[in-house]
């Protein structure tokens, strides 16, 4: 039952009998009775009633006089005011004064009743409505700090991403820590590992004093359990101690944790006059911050690192005495160091970002680029400037980058070169005279008179010493004029020709002990070369695959188009080659020593003459060996121009 309070102010006793006993009672309402003015404003502000039922005409104080009181007083009870007429003009200045309804006189009990419990009902509904508007404004509230909590934590987190100075960073998760918390202080501390103590890295709010001397042993710390545990701690009351000294009434720690280092330090905040104990809302906000402060410490340790490893690198390229030119995909020029610009003449502010064949002068060089980019191939050639120098220029592709360009200065190189062969040319001519010489004298010695068999063998051995002398002379010249690049006018050649020529030449002596595996291929590029050179390099590779092949053994040449290139195969089923003396065949002179070449003549010679002429038509040489097994011998050639556009 409802037990609403009913104050009715009315000068009439037998309508507040009236509505008591008919109304009132009835419906479980508790009257309250005033009939005057005066008497109905003061049971008004004392009792509090939950509707008041209100006349117009009343002695001592009439209806509107108590409304204006009560708004006065901002009495916020219902009133319903009771009038014998209806004027527009009075229900108007009545509701503008806080009345609710109104009835007309005479009224039956149940126009009131239903008055009454309008009235409470727009009351309950309204009251409703308020708490409802509360409940929304708290929910607000909450929701306005929460975005502002984010906005802070999203404010850390782009300044992790955006600032290079950790100072700054650490600083401003510090500042955020005691602004989301509501704490009194806030500090950072990272580890130390060989000390094995807490130092402070930043602080919002702490004694100046202190932020300046503390470090904290790891040891009986309560900042020293979460570098231990790994998991915050927080604590309130006498136990709250930072340090000797430093006591605080509530504290919180909580683990900065970098993935490859595990927990690096503690961020704290402090209360050190409020009591208010910190919660496990402000442990999660923490640990972000945490996190966010953890990846600005590894960002800068990581920056750092690489700052110094670009410092090494630029100090290598900035005293490298070799010049270095790297230009971008786009053939914008991204670095050149100082042997570079002495060697070219450039000035490098002006030629940072600027295409390569605006800022470098030399055609050559230009071209070298323009190739590569072309071809995605690696090149190199000699370069010779305007001052007489020469240099071995290189260029490579490097995905992701560009290409790099590395130049040596040979200059000296190809003046011991030039001096070499003038020394050559002279011994080969100097030794060549006295030779014919000898060799003339050897041919008379029979006219002299006659000879013993054993003379005759002895004047033999020594015409066939003079002929490998002879060999070796022309072969001496011969390698001088392929690295002068005298005789090496190019035109496309037939490497099947060429190939077939030379196996007719030595299929008389391989048929005799040697099985010859050959099968032309369909179709074959024709390569830009010369071709005796070309025939030498195949004589050379079958050669020594014969000579080097025990009886019953077999040798075998194949041929293959290869992305732009021709390429040849000199197999064979051999002695093979030990994996140590692999790296050194094709130099001069140089021999393989081993069980199975005692005995076997040879100058030395021939592999370097193949690797002369293959590098002279911007090729490859290399060998693949096992002892025992075999070796095969391949070069690389590329296709003619012709073939390409065909």
């Amino acid at each position: 039952m409802p037990q609403e309070r009913v104050l009715v102010i009315e000068d009439s006793f037998e309508t507040q009998q009236l509505l008591a006993e008919l109304v009132l009672e009835p419906n479980g309402y508790r009257h309250i009775q005033a009939l005057d003015g005066e008497e109905g404003l003061r049971l008004a502000l004392e009792e509090e009633p939950d509707i008041i039922v209100l006349d117009m005409q009343l002695p001592k104080m009439n209806g509107l006089e108590v409304l204006e009181a009560l708004q006065e007083h901002q009495l916020d009870t219902p009133v319903i005011f009771t009038t014998v007429r209806e004027s527009v003009e009075l229900v108007v200045q009545a509701f503008r004064l806080g009345a609710r309804d109104y009835v007309i006189k005479p009224f039956g009990p149940l126009e009131m009743q239903d008055a009454i419990q309008r009235v409470l009902s727009a009351t309950t509904l309204r009251e409703e409505r308020d708490q409802l508007t509360q409940q929304l404004v708290d929910a607000n509230q909450q929701l306005q700090r929460q975005l502002q909590e984010l906005n802070v934590i999203y404010t850390v987190g782009r300044s992790v991403t955006s600032l290079l100075d950790p100072n700054r960073v650490l600083n401003r998760v510090v500042d955020a820590a005691v602004y989301l918390v509501g704490a009194e202080e806030g500090m950072l501390l990272l580890l130390d590992d060989e000390r094995e103590e807490l130092y402070l890295r930043a602080a919002k709010d702490v004694d100046e004093k202190v932020a300046r001397t503390l470090r904290v042993r790891v040891e009986d710390s309560v900042a020293g359990r979460v570098i231990e545990s790994g998991r915050p701690v927080f604590m309130t009351g006498e136990r709250a101690k930072v340090i000797t000294g430093y006591l605080s009434k509530a504290l919180l720690y909580v683990p900065l944790r970098a993935p490859e280092r595990g927990t690096i330090g503690v961020l704290g905040v402090i209360n050190r006059e409020d009591e208010r104990v910190f919660s496990e809302r402000d442990i999660f906000l923490l640990s972000a911050l945490a996190d966010y402060a953890a990846i600005a410490i590894e960002n800068a340790r990581h920056f750092e690192a690489l700052e110094a490893e670009r410092v090494k690198l630029e100090t290598v390229l900035r005293e490298a005495q070799g010049a270095i030119i790297v230009v971008d995909e786009q053939s914008n020029v991204l670095l050149a160091n100082e042997a570079a610009c002495t060697a070219l003449g450039l000035v490098e502010p002006d030629l940072l970002h600027h295409p390569v064949d605006e800022v470098l002068p030399h055609a050559s060089l230009c071209s070298l680029f323009t190739e590569v980019h072309d071809t995605g191939k690696a090149t190199r050639s000699e370069v010779s400037l305007e001052d007489g120098r020469t240099f071995n220029a290189q260029i490579t592709p490097i995905s992701g980058v560009g290409r790099v360009l590395m130049m040596q200065d040979i200059t000296h190189l190809k003046e011991m070169d030039r001096i070499k062969s003038e020394f050559v040319t002279a011994v080969s001519h100097d030794l060549r005279t006295p030779l014919t010489t000898i060799q003339g004298y050897i041919e008379l010695l029979p006219r002299a008179g006659s000879l013993s068999t054993q003379q005759h063998e002895f004047i033999l051995r020594a015409r066939e010493s003079m002929e490998t002398i002879i060999s070796l002379i022309n072969t001496f010249l011969d390698i001088d004029r392929l690295e002068a690049g005298l005789e090496m006018e190019l035109e496309p050649c037939d490497l099947i020709q060429i190939i077939e020529s030379e196996i007719e030449t030595w299929r008389p002596q391989m048929e005799k002990h040697l099985e010859l595996r050959w099968e032309p291929p369909e179709t074959l590029s024709t390569v830009e070369g010369h071709p005796y050179r070309l025939r030498q390099i195949v004589h050379n590779l079958l050669s020594n695959a014969i000579k080097y092949t025990p009886e019953g053994g077999w040798v075998s040449v194949s041929a293959e188009d290869d992305d732009g290139y021709v390429v040849v195969h000199v197999a064979d089923n051999g002695i093979g080659i030990p994996p140590a003396q692999q790296p050194y065949i094709f130099d001069k002179f140089y021999r393989v020593e081993s069980e199975e070449t005692l005995g076997m003549t040879g100058s030395g010679l021939g592999l370097a003459i193949v690797k002369t002429v293959v590098d002279k038509h911007n090729g490859r040489v290399w060998v693949e060996s096992r002892p025992g097994l075999g070796s095969v011998f391949s070069f690389i050639l590329p296709v003619s121009q012709q073939t390409r556009t065909s």
